[in-house]
């Protein structure tokens, strides 16, 4: 748990809790994780309760909401903080980046959701919902609507969003 939180700041400049409202939420979010990770007793209660309090503030100030319940890999880092929603039974990997308004989730209530490998970024505004799994270091541009699975290395763009080969972005070609 420490470890994770360590790989969170490397992405962050110095002293971020002063400068980047973003890390408040994945500080909670840590917090809660490794609160959880203890033996139930008197004082896992009391951070429990400690834990929704600080959750809703930080949730208020920031526009950011995640519980506990989603399961993220070290090394997050959230730019421009605002409008983030993750429905709870996501999977994210380590070294994901989101922007704000960013939506992973369900298309249905209790509806299956999103699997998030390993080193996607997302831009800003960006909807990943259902059951699709985006591929280790795939980029999902700004405001699209993913609704399929996302290779590994590649970007999913528009709305509904479709797949442009990696080949064509890396050779700075013109997919049509």
């Amino acid at each position: 748990m420490i470890s994770d939180w360590k790989a969170d700041l490397a992405r962050y400049p110095r002293r971020p809790m002063l400068k980047e409202q973003s890390i408040w939420a994945i500080a909670v979010y840590r917090f809660g994780r490794w609160n959880d990770s203890r033996r139930r007793g008197v004082t896992w209660w009391i951070f429990n309760r400690l834990y929704w309090l600080s959750f809703r503030v930080v949730e208020t100030l920031t526009g950011i909401s995640f519980t506990k319940e989603v399961d993220i890999g070290p090394g997050l880092r959230i730019w421009h903080f605002g409008g983030i929603f993750i429905n709870p039974k996501v999977k994210i990997g380590a070294g994901c980046t989101l922007r704000q308004g960013v939506t992973i989730g369900n298309r249905v209530e209790g509806g299956p959701v999103p699997i998030v490998e390993d080193d996607v970024e997302f831009g800003a505004y960006a909807q990943v919902l259902g059951d699709v799994t985006i591929g280790t270091g795939a980029k999902i541009g700004a405001l699209s609507v993913v609704l399929c699975d996302v290779p590994a290395g590649a970007t999913a763009v528009g709305i509904p969003a479709r797949i442009i080969e990696r080949e064509a972005v890396v050779a700075g070609g013109n997919p049509s």
